[in-house]
């Protein structure tokens, strides 16, 4: 005989009577409620084991198989359901730990931890078989409770998953915004506003993200400037020298290929960092440049309109990758100041072994 058997027996009252008082009680009581009225949770206590419990104590934990329910008569308890969900705390007369008891080694969905000391009563399952033969009808008000608890208990926890989820949902789309500003914002440092190009920012940028992931030992380097763009802009305004350096920007854009990197240098000077092994494949992006500004400039002869295109001196030369931006320009540069000396309107090559001129 437990102490709380003895209790019961001590004052002489039969058991039924309790029950009796139970049922009644059961009739007016919360179902979806934890806590026990007083006849039920005598009635409980009469056939469970009494145990105290110290402050800290772990009853079980989560992922734990139980076959039994706890109620407490004095202390809190608090379950711990893990994944970020709100612990919750119980205190006297109520219960915990149902689905062991009723389904046989159920899988605890929380840990169960003493807060301060603590005096519970454990139930087993054939103590509970016990009570169905005893009092079939508050075992039935109790069992509708137990399931109205679990109900609710995933009500719950479907709402907090959902909300977790429209959370989480507003996060990602939060964070994709916030990317996509990011990458626009990016894009606009790296971009030359004008032409549309990479400016030489990006131009930086780009080549040394190229060497961190590795490049060809040898790279081809083509700059381009204008002609005679001073006098365009005195001569026809700014915006008409606008519209020229876009047309300039055009044909780059359609030469370059997906590993070649068309810039705006600044002014009226750009570049093209291309892939190439051999000189001939470097002034084969070079003549093009030239030839197809001298073809819109014959489509511009004898008309008195404003210009779309100016004549343009090219330079260029084969790099190597492992040299430096200020090596690789020098040697480009230097064919354009050969072009430009020579008249301008032309192509000229700058042989990397040869001296600078």
């Amino acid at each position: 005989m437990n102490r709380r058997t003895a209790v019961i027996a001590k004052s002489g009252r039969p058991v039924r009577s309790a029950t009796s008082a139970a049922s009644a009680a059961l009739r007016g009581a919360d179902l979806s409620s934890s806590v026990l009225t007083s006849g039920e949770f005598e009635l409980f206590a009469a056939v469970g084991h009494l145990s105290d419990v110290k402050a800290g104590d772990t009853l079980f934990l989560r992922g734990d198989l139980g076959t039994s329910m706890f109620l407490i008569e004095r202390g809190e308890i608090e379950l711990d359901f893990g994944d970020d969900l709100q612990v919750k705390r119980l205190g006297p007369n109520e219960f915990f730990g149902e689905l062991g008891l009723l389904i046989g080694n159920h899988a605890r969905s929380a840990s169960a931890v003493a807060s301060v000391d603590c005096t519970l009563i454990e139930l087993h399952h054939q103590e509970f078989e016990a009570l169905v033969d005893q009092d079939p009808g508050v075992v039935s008000c109790f069992l509708r409770r137990a399931i109205m608890r679990v109900v609710l208990n995933e009500q719950a926890l479907t709402r907090r998953l959902r909300r977790r989820n429209h959370d989480l949902q507003a996060a990602l789309d939060s964070l994709h915004a916030t990317t996509h500003q990011l990458n626009q914002t990016e894009e606009l440092v790296r971009t030359d506003e004008l032409t549309g190009l990479y400016n030489r920012r990006g131009l930086m940028l780009h080549l040394q993200e190229c060497r961190a992931i590795g490049m060809p030992p040898t790279m081809g380097l083509v700059i381009v400037d204008c002609d005679r763009f001073k006098q365009v802009n005195d001569q026809y305004g700014h915006l008409v020298g606008d519209r020229v350096l876009q047309s300039i920007a055009s044909i780059l854009r359609a030469v370059v290929g997906p590993d070649d990197i068309a810039c705006r240098l600044g002014g009226d000077e750009f570049c093209l960092v291309v892939k190439a092994e051999t000189e001939d494949e470097v002034l084969r992006f070079a003549h093009y440049i030239v030839r197809t500004a001298q073809g819109l400039l014959e489509l511009d002869d004898g008309h008195d309109e404003a210009p779309i295109i100016c004549p343009i001196s090219v330079g260029a030369s084969l790099v190597d990758a492992h040299l430096d931006w200020n090596a690789w320009y020098a040697l480009a540069d230097a064919a354009l100041y050969r072009a430009k000396r020579l008249g301008g309107d032309r192509v000229e090559w700058q042989d990397a072994s040869e001296p600078l001129s």
